[in-house]
């Protein structure tokens, strides 16, 4: 039998993919890399995008794993995630728990500075202008009460 063997899982970034995946459908397994970016790091890598992931080459997972290393400096500034960070000023794509930790920051730092959004966050309440009146509900059902005979 000369069948290829597969690797289930495939480790990028500090994030285990599932190799039995097409490669542009793995890497949206790292947080930060949805379609489009998964699409154009396959292009940077020279990797075929619907290729099984877990059969690829080590030499081929490698150029991957660059790419996604690479990647705010071969994209131009509107294709990041951050294109201008509040502290530094300078072009930033995040991935993994450093997005996580930054959207914290991002919600910590409009608390503190009481914005509007800021203060939504803290009550819970809907952040980006959806209908409160009838939706987003939590806690107590709310609803008509029957008047006891």
């Amino acid at each position: 039998m000369d069948e290829e063997e597969i690797k289930y899982f495939v480790r990028v970034r500090n994030t285990d993919l599932d190799g039995t995946k097409a490669v542009h459908i793995a890497l949206t397994g790292i947080k930060g890399i949805g379609p489009h970016t998964s699409r154009t790091i396959t292009a940077l890598a020279g990797v075929d995008p619907h290729a099984i992931l877990g059969k690829l080459d080590d030499e081929s997972v490698g150029r991957i794993a660059n790419a996604v290393d690479t990647y705010t400096e071969q994209v131009p500034d509107w294709m990041v995630n951050r294109p201008k960070d509040v502290y530094t000023g300078e072009v930033r794509h995040l991935l993994g728990a450093d997005l996580s930790m930054m959207n914290d920051d991002d919600v910590n730092r409009m608390r503190k500075m009481r914005s509007y959004r800021g203060i939504r966050h803290e009550t819970g309440q809907k952040v980006r202008g959806q209908r409160t009146k009838s939706t987003g509900r939590t806690g107590t059902t709310v609803g008509v009460k029957r008047k006891k005979d």
